[in-house]
Formats: structure tokens, sequence, C-alpha cells
């Protein structure tokens, strides 16, 4: 299997390409900005792209859908849209055929009502749910609570699950699973309470412990 994470633009935002190298059919994730950078990519190194997604609706990660849409003939899909091509929906649970492996869809509430995580093979696309030593933005207390539940469902997979962010926000481009939950600070509150008052102060947490 095959990551490539691209720096498209915006506010330090990642796309994603993730591709079976046997098959060499590809998925693409938030190609946002510069899709013709995926796509390029693709193309030089033989891959099909198979289908494309977004992990939430906002639109720095969606403005380039209209663009990789004709260049590929994919509609860009979110949660609750259909595949026309297999007629499977976009909800959580569902299984997306890439060669060998699978793209499988976790519906995770929380920045959004719409925001997905994608779990194919050990790599985890978070979009804006998880960020490296941090999570998405929230707006309400309703929202933190469907964040809160969403995160500690990550969690549970597997340590080595690498984690892939919707932007560059973190400590690092890339970490995983086991790393986050032994040093996120909103992962290690003991409870919902708790992690919302952590994202209520967290400009002066920041502060307090020199955090970017």
């Amino acid at each position: 299997m095959i990551v490539e994470q691209f720096r498209t633009g915006g506010d330090r935002n990642f796309g994603y390409l993730v591709a079976d190298e046997v098959s060499k059919e590809a998925i693409v994730v938030d190609a946002s900005y510069n899709p013709g950078m995926i796509v390029r990519f693709a193309a030089e190194r033989g891959f099909v792209i198979r289908f494309v997604f977004s992990t939430h609706g906002h639109d720095d990660h969606t403005n380039g859908n209209d663009a990789i849409r004709a260049m590929t003939a994919l509609l860009p899909m979110l949660y609750g849209d259909t595949c026309s091509l297999t007629g499977i929906a976009v909800e959580d649970g569902a299984r997306f055929p890439l060669g060998s492996l699978e793209a499988r869809i976790l519906h995770t509430p929380g920045h959004t009502k719409d925001s997905i995580c994608i779990h194919v093979g050990d790599a985890l696309i978070t979009g804006d749910t998880l960020f490296t030593g941090k999570v998405g933005g929230t707006g309400s207390e309703e929202q933190a609570r469907d964040e809160y539940g969403s995160l500690h469902r990550l969690m549970m997979l597997p340590g080595e699950t690498k984690v892939y962010p919707g932007h560059d926000y973190g400590v690092s481009p890339i970490s995983n699973i086991a790393t986050e939950c032994v040093t996120n600070p909103f992962l290690l509150q003991k409870d919902f309470n708790a992690f919302l008052a952590l994202k209520q102060n967290w400009a002066a947490y920041k502060k307090t412990h020199g955090i970017a």
C-alpha cells in the first residue's frame, strides 16, 4: 500500500492518495486547492483513481471537487452520498473495494455533523477530526460531545494505525494512534467535562505549554 500526502495549499491543507500497489487502484481524499497535483502523481505512477472522497463539507476541503471531477469523471463523495458505480453509500461502516484492500468509512461527527475518517490498511485519514497533538475545532458543547465520542472510538483502533490529518496543524505531519493516546492533551482528559474545559481554555493551555 502507498499513502502519499500532498500539501495542497490553503491553510496548511493536506490531500491524500492511497493506492494498492498490486492492482494500481487508488482513492483520493480532500483534493483541495491543487487537485491536478494529485491526479498527475497518479498518472505518472500508473495508478487508476477509483473513488474520490471529502472528509467533510467545509470549503477548504471541497474547493477542488469540481476540478477533480472534470479530470477523472468521478463524483467526489461526502458523508451521505451514494456511489453511482458501486451503489455503496458513504455511511458508517461502509467498505469500498480497492484492489486487495478496502477503504472503510468511519462517521466521526464533531467538527462537523458530516465528518468522516477513512481507514485503509494501517492508515487512517482523519480530516479535521484528529490532528497530531490536537483535535478539530467545535463551536458548541453538543459538537464537542460528539467529537469526544468520535475521538475515543478512533482510539480503539490498533496503536500502529498511522494518523494522516487534514491540516499540518500539529506537532508532526503524521502520527499514530498509540502516540496520540499518550501525548495528545485532549485524549488524556479523564472525562468529557475535562475535555470541554481544555477546549474552552486551549489558548491559555498552549501558551503555558509552549504549543504553537
